[in-house]
């Protein structure tokens, strides 16, 4: 089974506040300032005061009226022109890129900027999914509010402020390592450390990323420990989401697979003041420099961006590196792991 990566935003509709990015410092809405910049020649001039802007001029496209952004670490193409969340896109996506380099103890280096493409409606981001997805556009068009990330390239489009960040957050993460990492990451790893960048907190220009904060995630991990649908270790980390898409009629599998991989994430980095955490950063070191001991033929396809993924090689690869870097026996994790998801869901209170 081939599977690529999709962030779905599930309505799960059981937790008091949505994830996503507060704005703290949100500037004055005012009609002035939209009629000012009624086009992107006059919007590229705008932005070229934010902080994080290297340079802004109009792209040419056959999409819309738009704007390539330059920043240090992104190129960015975009036909949303609304000068109040345009103005933020910027600082955000540096803000995400140190939050993605923060995930390991030493800087990891790129050669070329990041590319995302944010478009201002659903019928612009899917002509464009249809003339660059090829056969796969079939499956991301399937995607009914959410980005995806396909060649290294995020492409999303606006679902408004806080969800539109958040799941640029999440994508941002798989192009990240994707890019910048010699090995791919097995699925409970990879999504797990996305869902650390969906929920935000923006303050005098910066967006903090706060996982402890994702009522999202939080919420569905309450009910999937309520209803007694947790996935043992040992299976969680062989999932992917096409797998558990594939294998399952309805949301709660899927809202579990997701939580339950955020809270095992967040379990390595914070559990006992972190005292998994050095086998955490061994495990993304070794993805990133390609030092993981692997087989030949399992390296070599972990190395291989060109060559879609299988269920199998998830399955071979997962325990092998979960039992080398954090633990040979699985299951002597589990019951720490399952009081760890009851402490940080104890104050979540499900509607």
């Amino acid at each position: 089974m081939k599977y690529n990566y999709i962030y779905i935003l599930f309505s799960v509709g059981l937790i008091l506040i949505c994830s996503g990015c507060q704005d703290l410092s949100q500037p004055n809405t005012s009609n002035g300032t939209a009629d000012a910049l009624n086009g992107p020649y006059q919007m590229a001039a705008y932005l070229r005061a934010e902080p994080a802007v290297k340079d802004a001029h109009v792209w040419q496209n056959s999409y819309g009226p738009g704007l390539t952004i330059q920043t240090d670490n992104y190129t960015v193409h975009t036909t949303l022109l609304e000068p109040l969340m345009l103005r933020q896109v910027p600082a955000f996506l540096e803000s995400a890129y140190k939050a993605y380099q923060s995930q390991l103890p030493r800087t990891l280096n790129k050669t070329q900027p990041l590319k995302v493409y944010l478009f201002d409606t659903r019928a612009q981001w899917e002509q464009y999914t249809q003339d660059t997805a090829g056969a796969d556009a079939k499956v991301y068009l399937k995607i009914q509010r959410g980005a995806y990330t396909l060649n290294g390239i995020v492409v999303a489009y606006n679902i408004g402020r806080k969800q539109t960040f958040s799941v640029i957050g999440h994508e941002g993460w798989h192009q990240f390592n994707q890019r910048l990492f010699v090995y791919r990451l097995p699925s409970w790893l990879d999504e797990g450390i996305a869902t650390l960048f969906e929920t935000c907190r923006y303050s005098q220009g910066q967006f903090l990323f706060e996982p402890g904060q994702n009522l999202m995630r939080l919420g569905s991990l309450k009910r999937t420990i309520g209803n007694r649908q947790m996935i043992p270790l040992r299976q969680l980390i062989v999932l992917n989401p096409g797998q558990v898409l594939s294998d399952h009629s309805n949301d709660d599998a899927v809202v579990a697979f997701y939580a339950q991989n955020y809270a095992l994430v967040r379990f390595l980095r914070e559990y006992r003041y972190g005292i998994h955490l050095r086998k955490y950063h061994s495990l993304l070191l070794g993805g990133a420099d390609g030092s993981w001991p692997l087989p030949q033929a399992l390296a070599s396809l972990a190395s291989d961006r060109s060559r879609s993924l299988t269920v199998r090689w998830n399955t071979q690869v997962s325990p092998l590196l979960f039992t080398h870097y954090i633990e040979p026996e699985i299951e002597n994790l589990q019951a720490e792991y399952e009081a760890f998801c009851k402490k940080i869901t104890y104050r979540v209170r499900l509607k």
